[in-house]
C-alpha cells in the first residue's frame, strides 16, 4: 500500500470541485441561502476523556454502517522540526509501517487488509496522522496495531529500516518535486515568503541533505520526544459500543508510558514583505507559469473564511472571475488555481495562472491585475457569495457523511481550536461572510506586496515577471 504526505498536496479549501456545480437563478440561491443557514449543519455527538498518560481519546458512534475509523493525530509536523533537521516527521510516517516491536514488517497492512480495512497517513506543516477504515468487528485488530507502533516502534528501528525509507522518501522527493515540471516553485516561494529560521521556510518532505545527514539516533530520538501518548489524539468514528471502545483503549494505550516534556513550540512573529519581490525559476518545462503569492493569516482567524471564499470567487468553478476570464471568455491560459492556506502559525493567498502556449507571463500579468483591480474596486456580486456559501456547506455535508471525515474533523478541530465540537461554529464563519468582507480582505491582503514567481523553460529568464507590467 501507497503512503502519502498531503503536505502542501492537499488543501485545506472549502471549495468544492468545478464538476457538479449547479447553475440556478439568483432568487432561489439566495432563498436557499435563508433557509439552510448554519444550523443546518448538524453537530458530530462526541465523548472526549484522557487517559492517564495523557492520551487524549474521542470517541463518535454512528451505527448507520457497520464500520468504523480510526484516526490518531500526532501533534508534530514538519514545523517542530529545526533548520538543518528537516524531513523527519514526513519520515516517520513512512517509518510507521515499516513494523513495530510486535507487529513484524509487512504485517500491518497485511493484518488490515485480510480484516477488510485498510489505512494511510499523511503529514503536514503541523501534525502527522495515521488512519485506518474497517468493519467494526476488526476496532481491537486497528487499536492494537496503532497502540503497538505508538508503544514500541522505537525498539523495533535499526538502520536497514531508516536507511530503506530514507530512501523512499528520496525517491518520492524526486518525484513529487525534483523532477516534476513545476515541482521546485512551493520551496522556493516559501524560502523567501518566510525568514529562513521560520518553521515553514522549508518544505514538509525534508530536504535530500538533511535526511541524508540524519543519524539513527537522531531519529529515534525524535521518535521519543513527539510520538508519545501525551502529543497525541485518537478518534474513534462510527459502529461501536463505548464501553467495549473504552475498555480497548485502556487495554492496548493505557500502560504506554508518558513521554518527556514536548520543546516550546515557535512562535514566530507575522510575516512582512517589505516589497513585491520577484522571482523567475527554470525548469524542465514547455509552458511558464505564474505564481502570485501574499502573506494572509492564520486557519481559524479573522478573515481566514473571507480569504477562502475570496480564493473560490477567483477561481473555482467557469463563473469564478479569473477562470471565466483567462480560460473561458479569452482563452489565454490552460488553468487557474486560488486559495487560502491556513496554518497553525501563518498562512499565505496564492493564485497560479498557466498561460496557453504562446500566450506571455506579462499578458497573464496584466489581466490578473485588471481583474484584482476591478474586485477591489467594485467587489462582488450576491450571487457569487450565494454560489461559494452553497458550494462550502455541501463540501462540509460531504465531509459528515463519512466515518472518517467526522473523525478527521474531530481532530482538526480539537487540534487547532481546542474544541472537538466546532464544526457548526465553522460552517457559521462562512455564512457569516458578506460582500463587503470579500471586497476587504482583497484590498486588505492583496493590495500587499507579494512574492511573484515565474517558472520559465530553461534559457528563457527573459519571461520572467519583473514588476513593470511589460
Amino acid at each position: 500500500m501507497t503512503k502519502t504526505s498531503t503536505g502542501r498536496h492537499q488543501r485545506k479549501s472549502r471549495s468544492i470541485p468545478r464538476a457538479g456545480t449547479a447553475v440556478v437563478g439568483l432568487s432561489v440561491v439566495l432563498a436557499f441561502v435563508g433557509t439552510l443557514g448554519a444550523q443546518s449543519i448538524p453537530r458530530i455527538p462526541f465523548e472526549k476523556y484522557t487517559l492517564p498518560n495523557g492520551l487524549e481519546v474521542i470517541l463518535h458512534q454512528d451505527h448507520t454502517t457497520p464500520m468504523i475509523a480510526v484516526d490518531t493525530w500526532y501533534h508534530v509536523g514538519s514545523g517542530d522540526e529545526k533548520a538543518g533537521h528537516t524531513g523527519f516527521a514526513h519520515l516517520f510516517e513512512h517509518l510507521m509501517f515499516m513494523g513495530s516491536e510486535h507487529v513484524p514488517t509487512g504485517q500491518f497492512d497485511q493484518l488490515l487488509e485480510a480484516a477488510g480495512g485498510n489505512n494511510n497517513g499523511s503529514t503536514t506543516e503541523d501534525r502527522t496522522n495515521y488512519y485506518e477504515t474497517t468493519p467494526s468487528n476488526a476496532l481491537a485488530l486497528a487499536l492494537y496495531l496503532d497502540s503497538d507502533r505508538m508503544g514500541f516502534l522505537v525498539q523495533a528501528l535499526d538502520s536497514t529500516k531508516v536507511d530503506l525509507q530514507r530512501n523512499v522518501v528520496k525517491n518520492e522527493r524526486r518525484q513529487r518535486v525534483d523532477n516534476v515540471p513545476y515541482g521546485k516553485a512551493d520551496e522556493t516561494i516559501l524560502a523567501t515568503l518566510y525568514p529562513k529560521s521560520h518553521p515553514y521556510s522549508w518544505p514538509v518532505i525534508g530536504s535530500m541533505v538533511d535526511l541524508s545527514a540524519a543519524t539513527l539516533e537522531d531519529v529515534k530520538s525524535f521518535f521519543r520526544t513527539y510520538y508519545a501518548p501525551n502529543n497525541a489524539t485518537l478518534v474513534i468514528a462510527g459502529d461501536f459500543n463505548a464501553d467495549s471502545a473504552k475498555a480497548l483503549v485502556q487495554h492496548y494505550f493505557g500502560d504506554i508510558p508518558r513521554g518527556p516534556a514536548l520543546p516550546a513550540r515557535p512562535s514566530p512573529a507575522p510575516v512582512v514583505i517589505p516589497r513585491d519581490t520577484f522571482l523567475v525559476l527554470q525548469d524542465k518545462v514547455q509552458i511558464p507559469r505564474v505564481y502570485y503569492t501574499w502573506p494572509s493569516v492564520k486557519n481559524y482567524s479573522r478573515d481566514d473564511a473571507a480569504l477562502n471564499v475570496l480564493a473560490s470567487v477567483l477561481a473555482d468553478g467557469k463563473n469564478s472571475r479569473l477562470y471565466k476570464r483567462l480560460v473561458y471568455d479569452l482563452q489565454i491560459a490552460q488553468d487557474v488555481n486560488a486559495y487560502q492556506d491556513g496554518q497553525r502559525l501563518a498562512g499565505y493567498f496564492q493564485i497560479a495562472v498557466t498561460p496557453r502556449k504562446g500566450i506571455t507571463p506579462a499578458r497573464i500579468d496584466s489581466l490578473v491585475h485588471t481583474e484584482l483591480a476591478k474586485l477591489q474596486k467594485d467587489g462582488i456580486t450576491s450571487r457569487e457569495l450565494a454560489r461559494v456559501q452553497n458550494s462550502t456547506r455541501s463540501q462540509f455535508l460531504r465531509e459528515l457523511a463519512t466515518d472518517l471525515g467526522k473523525a478527521q474533523l474531530l481532530n482538526e478541530y480539537n487540534y487547532f481550536v481546542g474544541d472537538p465540537d466546532y464544526v457548526q461554529r465553522d460552517a457559521a464563519r462562512y455564512d457569516a461572510v458578506t460582500r463587503a468582507d470579500v471586497q476587504r480582505v482583497a484590498r486588505m491582503y492583496l493590495g500587499k506586496p507579494k512574492v511573484v514567481l515565474t517558472v520559465v523553460p530553461d534559457g528563457m529568464t527573459s519571461m520572467m515577471i519583473k514588476g513593470d507590467r511589460q
